[in-house]
């Protein structure tokens, strides 16, 4: 009877964020036309906080002592579900979008509507010339002032652990002197498993973790980045997990990695 009135509920969730989402997303794209994106970016962060409370979840944010909510950066987070970009909107405090596959652009309706919220797309094939064309997109948007979310798995977990990071995103960072703030989701993987429909109560915890300056940092030190950035994204998820892991073997892990 409870995975009944559950299964109910998720069906009932998902009609409502979508209704939302296709009303709600066409009105920002036009008034996109008239007013430009940031001057209403406050009716952008509504939107996304209503995606997920029609989602039927919560979310909560942690924020690291060390984390400057002023620059424009990198945040580097697990990809966990469909739902993760609109969490991280509804938190990130300075105006941001976000890399997505350039396959996505083709989804009818969707892909539309997020080539007009001025999302930057990732070539599925990465030809030099799509690589120039990342840099050259990528670089505009940070130099006028736009913070950018990546999702460096690639793929959105199926066990919810944290999957291995490309090196892509941190060359680019490198190349382009673009500062890192490593985001760790917790409790995305409770709410909505990918591959299953279901809605599960939960409260999502978001870690904005320390700002990552990488000014006079060489190329060969991008794998060693990577890793870093990596383990302290892991940390509190795989905590969350395995709750009987050891607390002060993972700090002194993250400790090792700066």
């Amino acid at each position: 009877m409870k995975r009944f009135c559950l299964a109910l509920r998720s069906a009932v969730l998902w009609i409502l964020s979508l209704i939302h989402f296709f009303i709600a997303a066409p009105f920002l794209v036009f008034l996109n036309i008239f007013i430009d994106m940031r001057k209403h970016d406050w009716l952008q962060r509504a939107f996304c906080r209503r995606i997920i409370f029609f989602a039927g979840a919560r979310v909560k944010t942690v924020a690291s002592s060390g984390f400057d909510p002023n620059r424009t950066c990198f945040f580097i987070s697990n990809h966990v579900n469909l739902f993760d970009p609109f969490v991280l909107y509804c938190v990130i405090p300075q105006f941001t979008r976000g890399w997505e596959l350039e396959s996505h652009f083709r989804i009818p309706i969707y892909g539309l509507l997020m080539k007009r919220f001025g999302n930057v797309p990732v070539p599925d094939v990465r030809r030099p010339s799509d690589l120039k064309r990342l840099w050259r997109l990528t670089k505009d948007a940070i130099d006028g002032g736009m913070s950018l979310i990546v999702f460096p798995e690639g793929k959105r977990t199926r066990d919810g652990r944290v999957g291995e990071f490309e090196l892509g995103a941190f060359r680019l960072a490198q190349q382009l002197n673009i500062p890192l703030v490593p985001v760790s989701l917790v409790g995305s993987f409770k709410h909505h498993a990918t591959g299953n429909w279901m809605f599960w109560p939960a409260e999502i915890t978001v870690h904005l973790h320390d700002t990552i300056d990488l000014t006079n940092m060489s190329k060969e030190e991008v794998p060693s980045l990577r890793d870093r950035v990596h383990a302290i994204v892991s940390a509190p998820v795989h905590t969350a997990l395995d709750p009987s892991t050891n607390q002060s073997e993972l700090k002194e892990q993250e400790a090792a990695t700066n």
